[in-house]
């Protein structure tokens, strides 16, 4: 029995588990927020405000402890360079969980998992939303071909002679029980 034990298994190995968190608190860190089961959310919570407060930190100890967690220099430069210095004066408290209801395919309780400064996280937002292309028309003016474009005509109506030979042998020496020569 596990009474009185903490953590979640998550239905996974201990290995897959860390990497999960690991995997989950990178990408909190690197987009501001993140879509995910509320059970995930959960677990992932305290490993994500433990990077936060080893980048508030900021020195080169703490620096390293978040790369052996988080597995990733980007990440781990982000965090120091961007994400902790939001938080600077912040006692604690980065993230938050926000419900957002059932998943449609096998409704699990969805949430978004997000750091609580709002500018932050739409800023990551914005940047990663692609800009609308607007496609100009061009009006069709009637042209000339040049000779760049015109394909030459003997290119053109010339079939492939070898496969033509190929065909006709083929039905020649065709004498099997779908032959149209012979009656049955």
């Amino acid at each position: 029995m596990r009474h009185a034990r903490s953590g979640r298994k998550l239905g996974r190995d201990s290995a897959h588990r860390k990497a999960l968190y690991s995997n989950l608190a990178g990408a909190l860190i690197e987009h501001g927020r993140i879509k995910t089961t509320v059970t995930k959310a959960k677990a992932v919570k305290p490993y994500a405000e433990q990077m936060i407060t080893l980048g508030r930190r900021g020195d080169l100890h703490a620096r390293r402890q978040a790369t052996s967690f988080l597995r990733s220099r980007d990440v781990v430069h982000k965090l120091f360079a961007e994400v902790a210095p939001l938080f600077k004066d912040r006692p604690g408290g980065y993230t938050r969980i926000v419900k957002i209801g059932p998943r449609a395919g096998d409704s699990a309780e969805m949430a978004y998992l997000e750091l609580v400064d709002e500018e932050y996280v739409a800023k990551e937002r914005e940047a990663r939303t692609p800009e609308p292309v607007v496609v100009e028309e061009e009006p069709e003016e009637t042209q000339e071909p040049s000779s760049e474009n015109v394909v030459p005509e003997s290119e053109e109506t010339e079939p492939e002679a070898s496969d033509a030979g190929a065909d006709d042998s083929a039905d020649e020496g065709d004498d099997g029980p779908g032959s149209a020569d012979e009656p049955k």
